[in-house]
């Protein structure tokens, strides 16, 4: 046993697929410090109560069982994401977006080749962690050091038992999120009988629907699909009609993105749940990988830091998402801040080898097929009379 994990603890990790990803490519799996895995095996367990028989542990792996992925150690299993040294640490830095290699050269001031890595690893070698998170905030990057101390976070505690605010079925949850972690919340309340009707614009796609395409269907399957151009009076009507008529709403973008069409809380009497990256008043911009790490949930040995999992502080900020949101009452906002969550189980237990015992990433059946980009979108306008 390690020193101040608990047999659950590994236990988890171990069964949820995550301590399979962990680790170096050559090198063997590892288990992750913290508790995460027990966490969403207990938010999975909440869900219960509202018909939605999960593993929520396995979630925190789901993806990387549809695409293959596989531990990288300092290059995320997605591939998207590095730990490079900084000049007083370490940080954690995205490249997923097509604009991000622009966002990247203004970072580091310089027009970048194809390959931007080796120019971002030495602009850190000589800035500090600080220098990058500053920079980052500003520019819209999606990176962040990884603290050298871990930072005062409410204890990890179990996930505890909310009971469900009332009846799920029926409810209808208007999702603008995209990627994983909002979609993944809209999702499992699509499980409990929810009606989930998904937004997009139409320079703004989802950009999963570039992703595994069976992944993409599992967490939309049973949808609808709208799209709406909230730069056109029509659009913005429609977008306001439809927030209007919803039970939930989840967001997944910096708020000021919604509140720029007229869309925010105070706007509407649904629950509004808004997973950022570090909270609200923040101006963060971060994704799975880069966020977990910039909570401080890295394994690694003597050669430095390696990633946990595969973009961990998606599935475990979606899951918290969705329990949040059928426990809560109607008009709260509910604010999910993944780098909080993530920071929450880091509470005892240091990563270790494993020897045995570390299963790999599963899949759960897909019921259904995810609707096309905007399929529902003349049929919903007629259901709102816009």
């Amino acid at each position: 046993m390690l020193p101040g994990a608990t047999t659950d603890r590994v236990a988890d990790w171990l069964a949820s697929g995550v301590a399979f990803l962990t680790g170096r490519q050559a090198g063997p799996p590892l288990v992750p410090p913290g508790a995460a895995a027990t966490l969403a095996r207990e938010l999975g367990e909440q869900l219960a109560d509202v018909g939605v028989g999960i593993d929520g542990a396995a979630l925190l792996a789901e993806r990387a069982a549809f695409t293959g992925g596989r531990r990288q150690g300092s290059m995320s299993v997605g591939g998207s994401c590095r730990l490079l040294p900084t000049a007083d640490g370490w940080a954690a830095v995205s490249c997923a977006r097509p604009d991000d290699p622009l966002l990247l050269g203004a970072l580091v001031g310089a027009e970048l080749p194809a390959d931007p890595w080796p120019a971002v690893a030495d602009w850190l070698a000589v800035h500090s962690g600080a220098d990058l998170a500053e920079r980052a905030s500003l520019l819209g990057v999606a990176a962040a050091p990884i603290p050298r101390l871990l930072p005062r976070a409410a204890p990890f505690e179990g996930g505890g038992r909310a009971r469900p605010a009332g009846e799920v079925a029926g409810r209808l949850v208007v999702d603008f999120s995209a990627l994983w972690a909002g979609p993944l919340c809209a999702h499992l309340l699509g499980l409990a009988g929810a009606r989930v009707v998904k937004v997009e614009t139409p320079t703004r796609p989802d950009g999963a629907r570039r992703g595994n395409p069976d992944f993409y269907r599992l967490l939309h399957a049973g949808h609808r699909s709208v799209v709406a151009d909230p730069h056109d009076r029509d659009g913005r009507r429609f977008l306001t009609a439809l927030v209007e008529a919803a039970d939930v709403v989840i967001e997944a973008s910096r708020p000021r993105a919604l509140a720029s069409w007229g869309l925010t809380p105070e706007s509407t009497d649904a629950t509004w749940v808004s997973i950022t990256a570090a909270g609200r008043a923040s101006n963060r911009v971060g994704f799975g990988d880069d966020v977990a790490a910039g909570a401080g949930l890295v394994a690694g040995d003597a050669a430095g830091p390696v990633f946990v999992g595969d973009a961990i502080a998606d599935p475990l900020a979606g899951l918290t998402a969705a329990v949040r949101a059928v426990t809560a009452a109607p008009g709260e906002l509910v604010e999910v801040d993944m780098t909080a969550v993530v920071a929450a189980t880091l509470t005892g237990g240091e990563s270790a080898v494993v020897t045995e015992g570390a299963q790999p990433p599963r899949t759960r059946p897909i019921r259904g097929e995810a609707p096309d980009s905007g399929a529902d979108t003349d049929a919903v306008r007629r259901e709102l009379g816009c």
